[in-house]
């Protein structure tokens, strides 16, 4: 598979300053309300989201911050940047990624077997997600935006939804589908419903995968996304 070159000569759309830190974008924008922290740092609830976002990572303070928001011995996710570790602190895992943005080759549109999901259907969306694997998922993570799914003989069989909203755009997330169901469209399907919605509403739709996973990026391209960045999802362990 060949992605474009990030690098090379294209327009920069408005707004895409945001995407360089999107979880930061998204806990001071969207999900402040959502959002647990201050100036330097800030976290989702844990039965929300994984996800820390921080200001600026060239800022002295931030990591006493990090300590006193998520405490010692702890594990936290870091994205979109590659800060040097302060002593005391160790790499605990790296998986290589990319993130990737609509263009207007994408055509979004509304999905008639999609049925909006909710509070009342997070067990089912939880055990799709423990079959699939799609990505961090928590029991209340319907709660950062809109989710949809399509049901077979009344199971929960394939869903997409929105995770992080930095300013001007939403992320589609939790894309998976049984395996019993898989290569009948379904993922390409909720992609698409959810990208309409974010259209709607005047958002435009980016995705982050992981750089392995070779097949869901080429959907992704033939859907009408491209390459934005590559980038690297890691985590560390605070100081003990």
């Amino acid at each position: 598979m060949v992605l474009a070159d990030p690098s090379a000569a294209r327009p920069v759309l408005p707004g895409e300053s945001a995407l360089d830190n999107p979880a930061w974008s998204s806990l001071t924008g969207f999900h402040a309300p959502l959002a647990i922290g201050g100036d330097l740092v800030r976290r989702y609830p844990e039965d929300v989201s994984p996800f820390m976002g921080v200001r600026d990572f060239a800022d002295p303070d931030v990591w006493e911050a990090i300590i006193e928001l998520m405490g010692h011995d702890a594990e936290v996710g870091i994205s979109h940047a590659e800060p040097v570790l302060p002593a005391g602190w160790t790499e605990v895992y790296r998986v290589p990624g990319v993130q990737l943005v609509q263009t207007e080759q994408l055509s979004p549109r509304p999905d008639a077997e999609a049925v909006e999901l909710g509070a009342q259907d997070a067990a089912e969306m939880m055990d799709l997600v423990e079959r699939t694997r799609p990505g961090p998922f928590r029991p209340r993570t319907h709660e950062m935006g809109r989710y949809v799914g399509v049901r077979r003989g009344g199971r929960l069989v394939a869903m997409a939804g929105e995770r992080l909203h930095p300013a001007g755009w939403t992320e589609i997330s939790a894309v998976c589908v049984d395996d019993r169901f898989r290569r009948q469209g379904l993922a390409s399907r909720m992609v698409l419903d959810i990208a309409f919605h974010i259209q709607q509403r005047g958002d435009r739709a980016l995705l982050h995968a992981s750089a392995e996973n070779t097949g869901a990026i080429r959907a992704y391209e033939k859907l009408g996304f491209r390459l934005r960045r590559r980038l690297s999802f890691w985590g560390a362990r605070t100081p003990r």
